[in-house]
């Protein structure tokens, strides 16, 4: 066992979205002693920075986790698998690199859940301080953040059809997705600056390396929570070169995401004693709620065939001209690799309702169904939907007592009539907005689910077959609530000096992707952890 002589102030568990922020933050007071620790490796590979990498990334073991999750009737009996990035940066090394808010009810939801401190207008300030908006600051956007935000550049024939034709059906048009009056539709705003990604590592972790107070240790995997008397005061895991221990003089903070934060906190005897003491683990703290009220944002996709070649980009990724449009980008860093979803639009399913129920995303760029890593050879159109505010709970529980072992997750996709409710709404939407004349002239057919689906149960079917977001959150929820794990300063109920700050806390889903809003939630933990600890020293230097 590696017992480091050097203790820390803050131990960081995961440099991902969220721990990069935390780690810049933190950091940027020189006293602070700071640690960040991450599985995975350096960010190394080119195809990460290359938009349109992403179909290197995600099919790479040395740079993502794979969990499966539990064969049932949401997903038509057959497992699905949860991609998360296992490098520096996390998932923001290795998504689709959309960038949402949310809407301004989602956050002022949460403060009615009893997460005093995270409202709206709370919210909104940590979203300006992180943004750099191509868009300038509208008194909304921010700039001059360590976070460049860009808009999709790659104006089509295509993308305005499908902006004319929702148009046509009521669905506003938008300069900016992310204003908080979130109903329309837009060209995509994405993490991205002259055509490269911006990671969180490259955002906020890449800068902040150089300071002397900020150690990052990668390829160390976090096996359990040293806790002494009640209270957290390192970590234990494997490096490596074998065992590792570190030391922790204020805080320990998990930021592993909405899978292995739940499963570290109950591989250290921190979750539902009932479930712990089958697995012969020692109740350190019965928190019930540890692994409960797992949301993910369920899809269903449209594939369709476009009419004329130039209409996709599908053409440019296969075959021989890969090559020369690598050295394009490499030149350029421009092109169909610097590609993404062109559109994205948040819909109502329904009249009446106050806000919008769901979103879809656009690109012009096809994938064989029978294998994802292939791109289709005929030009052909994605249209992506999911329901933004899901109702259906599902749950991460560990296999045994062994931290190696991949948890058990069950999804409980659509198991709702408000959940299928919205995925009917999505499907009918879009089909209307593919039968509109304005989009005639460019698509062929449906190919996928196709016109053998149309009704409510085919539809739904098509749905559970269908993928998911990789947008996971809620299992150490923040709040008041007997499920609560963390009160609303992300502080872990019933132990000391111990946070969870990543997608894990959020009580319920933001109406979006997630990234940009973890990034945000980090943000404003730090001010959080920065500010009472402070205060903290403050009383301890009064009364020596």
């Amino acid at each position: 066992m590696t017992d480091t002589s050097k203790s820390f102030d803050y131990i960081i568990v995961g440099a991902g979205s969220a721990g990069c922020v935390l780690a810049e933050r933190l950091s940027s007071v020189s006293e602070n002693r700071v640690l960040l620790i991450e599985a995975g490796g350096e960010d190394k590979s080119p195809f990460i920075s290359m938009p349109l990498g992403i179909g290197k990334t995600l099919f790479n073991p040395d740079l993502c986790w794979y969990y499966p999750t539990e064969p049932e009737p949401g997903n038509a009996g057959q497992p699905r698998i949860f991609m998360r990035g296992k490098v520096l940066g996390g998932s923001s090394s290795v998504n689709g690199m959309i960038y949402c808010r949310g809407q301004p009810e989602d956050y002022n939801d949460w403060e009615a859940q009893g997460c005093v401190g995270w409202n709206w207008h709370t919210m909104r300030d940590a979203f300006r301080a992180i943004e750099d908006h191509e868009l300038g600051d509208d008194g909304n956007r921010g700039v001059g953040g360590p976070l460049h935000i860009s808009i999709r550049a790659d104006r089509t024939p295509l993308s305005e059809a499908i902006l004319n034709a929702a148009e046509a059906l009521g669905t506003p048009r938008r300069d900016d997705i992310n204003q908080p009056q979130q109903e329309g539709i837009g060209y995509s705003a994405v993490t991205m600056r002259k055509g490269r990604r911006i990671s969180s590592a490259d955002a906020f972790l890449r800068p902040a390396r150089w300071r002397p107070n900020l150690a990052v240790v990668t390829n160390t995997s976090v096996e359990q929570l040293l806790i002494e008397g009640g209270r957290v005061v390192g970590v234990s895991g494997r490096g490596p070169h074998g065992p590792v221990r570190y030391r922790a003089g204020q805080e320990t903070i998990l930021s592993c995401g909405a899978i292995e934060s739940p499963k570290l906190l109950m591989n250290s005897g921190i979750g539902p004693s009932e479930h712990l003491q089958e697995l012969g683990i020692n109740v350190v703290v019965d928190l019930p709620g540890v692994g409960r009220n797992l949301r993910e944002h369920k899809t269903l996709g449209f594939q369709y065939r476009l009419k004329k070649r130039d209409y996709s980009i599908n053409h440019q990724v296969r075959g021989w001209r890969v090559p020369i449009n690598l050295l394009r980008y490499k030149l350029r860093s421009d092109g169909p690799l610097a590609s993404t979803y062109d559109l994205t639009a948040f819909i109502k399913t329904r009249p009446g309702i106050a806000q919008p129920d769901a979103q879809l995303l656009f690109w012009n760029l096809t994938i064989n169904k029978d294998n994802p890593s292939e791109v289709e050879s005929h030009p052909g159109l994605l249209a992506m939907g999911y329901p933004l505010r899901t109702s259906s709970e599902g749950s991460v529980r560990l296999r045994s007592a062994d931290p190696a072992d991949k948890p058990i997750i069950k999804t409980n996709f659509l198991d709702t009539e408000y959940d299928q409710s919205v995925m009917l709404g999505i499907f009918h939407y879009v089909r209307r907005l593919f039968d509109q004349k304005k989009l005639a002239s460019f698509v062929d057919l449906e190919t996928y689910p196709g016109e053998s689906v149309f009704d409510d149960n085919s539809i739904l079917d098509a749905a559970r077959r269908d993928v998911t977001c990789q947008h996971a959150v809620g299992t150490c929820r923040m709040g008041n609530g007997k499920l609560s794990v963390l009160d609303s300063s992300l502080r872990v109920r019933g132990v000391q000096g111990l946070r969870v700050v990543d997608l894990a806390a959020l009580p319920s889903q933001v109406s979006g992707n997630t990234n940009g809003p973890v990034m945000a939630f980090a943000w404003r933990a730090s001010e959080l952890i920065l500010r009472e600890n402070k205060s903290s020293s403050k009383r301890g230097g009064e009364g020596r």
